[in-house]
C-alpha cells in the first residue's frame, strides 16, 4: 500500500468515526481483533446483533467483516456491511436477544450471495434484493468478498403491512425496473448520503425506506396463504384459550397444551402459517393486557412493577425491553405520558 492510499485509508476511517458518532452508530470489524480470535469474536457479535448462527470462512483469504449498525426509527436498523467470503448458517433455536425476532431485508451491492430458507433459494446479483427470517433456520453462501446493506425490521412491524410475509423469505424481490428499482436505489443512495445527514434527517429516512421495501414486497404477494376452516377454528381456540390464561404467570407452552388438548408441535404448527409462535403470541397478549392496564386510569394506584406481574410477567428487565421495542418507550415513560394527557384533558 503507498503513501497515498493509506492516507486516504486513514481519512475514511476517521470521516466514518464521525459519521457513526454523529448518527448514534457502532462498528464492529474484525481488523481490531488478533487474527486468532476474529472467528469466534465475529460470531459472538452476529449472535448479539443479528442471529445465532455458525460461520465458516474462506480458506483462501483471512477472515474479514467490517459492519456498521445505524439505529432508526420503530426499531429498524441500518448495516452497510462488506466482508470476505463467508457461509453462515442459521439452526434451529428460539431467538436470545429481542433485536434477532426480526426480518432482514438484504441489498446486495457487490459480489455473489445465496440464501436459503423455508425449502426455497435465491441467488442475487448487485443491486437485487430479497429477505429474510432472522429466527428461523437458513443459511447464507457469499463465494467471494462482498457488500451488503441489511435493514432490521421487527416482525411486528412487518407483519401489520404485509400480509404472510414469512412466506416471501429467500425469494428474489423484483428490482430491475418498477417500484423494485426504486427501493433498491433509494437504499443504496441513503447509505452513500450518511455522511450529509444530521440525526433528524436520517432517522426520518427510516419510514420512507420502510414504505418502499413494503411496496416492493407487495409484489410478491399475489396470493395469500389461508388456514383450512378446521385450521383456522383450531387456532381461534387456541388463542381464546391463551387471552383468557395469559395473566398466569405460570402459562407455559405443557399448560397450554394440556388445556386445549392439543400436542405443542401441532399448536405451533398453526401459528407457524401465520409467523409467529405460541410463545410470541402468549407475550405478545401479555403486553397487549399490560399496555391497556397502564393507559387506564383504573389501575392508576398500582406500581408498574404490580401491573406487570398481574399482566404475567415475573421479570422485570424483559418486560421493560420487550415493552420498549413493541410500543417505542419504557413502560414508566408511556404511563407517565399518560398520565400527562389525562390530566391535560382534565383541566
Amino acid at each position: 500500500m503507498t503513501q497515498h492510499d493509506l492516507m486516504n485509508t486513514e481519512h475514511a476511517d476517521e470521516q466514518n468515526t464521525i459519521d457513526l458518532s454523529r448518527l448514534n452508530g457502532h462498528r464492529f470489524c474484525t481488523e481490531e481483533q488478533p487474527l486468532s480470535h476474529r472467528l469466534e469474536w465475529l460470531k459472538e457479535v452476529i449472535g448479539k446483533e443479528y442471529a445465532n448462527v455458525e460461520i465458516t470462512p474462506s480458506r483462501d483469504t483471512k477472515l474479514f467483516n467490517d459492519m456498521l449498525i445505524y439505529p432508526w426509527q420503530q426499531g429498524l436498523r441500518l448495516s452497510p456491511i462488506q466482508s470476505h467470503a463467508l457461509t453462515l448458517e442459521r439452526l434451529t433455536s428460539e431467538p436470545t436477544e429481542i433485536a434477532q425476532d426480526c426480518y432482514f431485508a438484504v441489498v446486495l451491492i457487490s459480489g455473489q450471495y445465496k440464501l436459503e430458507q423455508g425449502g426455497r433459494e435465491v441467488f442475487l446479483q448487485p443491486g437485487e434484493m430479497t429477505l429474510y427470517d432472522a429466527t428461523e433456520p437458513h443459511r447464507l453462501t457469499m463465494p467471494e468478498s462482498f457488500s451488503k446493506i441489511l435493514i432490521s425490521i421487527p416482525r411486528n412491524v412487518l407483519d401489520q403491512r404485509v400480509h404472510n410475509a414469512g412466506k416471501l423469505t429467500a425469494t428474489k424481490i423484483p428490482s430491475s425496473s418498477g417500484i423494485g428499482a426504486i427501493t433498491s436505489s433509494f437504499i443504496q443512495s441513503t447509505v452513500k448520503q450518511l455522511g450529509q445527514l444530521d440525526e433528524a434527517q436520517f432517522l426520518e429516512m427510516s419510514d420512507p425506506v420502510l414504505d418502499l421495501f413494503t411496496l416492493s414486497l407487495k409484489q410478491l404477494s399475489s396470493q395469500s396463504v389461508n388456514l383450512s376452516r378446521h385450521q383456522n377454528l383450531t387456532l381461534m381456540r387456541v388463542k381464546q384459550f391463551v387471552s383468557q390464561h395469559c395473566e398466569d404467570s405460570q402459562l407455559n407452552p405443557e399448560a397450554i397444551s394440556a388445556g386445549v388438548g392439543l400436542s405443542i408441535r401441532y399448536i405451533n404448527n398453526l401459528f407457524n402459517e401465520e409467523q409467529t409462535s405460541l410463545m410470541r403470541y402468549l407475550t405478545q397478549q401479555r403486553l397487549e393486557l399490560a399496555h391497556r392496564h397502564l393507559s387506564s386510569q383504573l389501575f392508576g394506584h398500582q406500581s408498574v412493577t404490580e401491573i406487570a406481574m398481574q399482566c404475567g410477567f415475573n421479570n422485570m428487565p424483559h418486560f421493560s425491553r420487550i415493552f420498549k421495542s413493541s410500543y417505542g418507550m419504557s413502560p414508566r415513560q408511556y404511563r407517565e405520558l399518560n398520565q400527562q394527557s389525562n390530566r391535560f384533558r382534565l383541566d
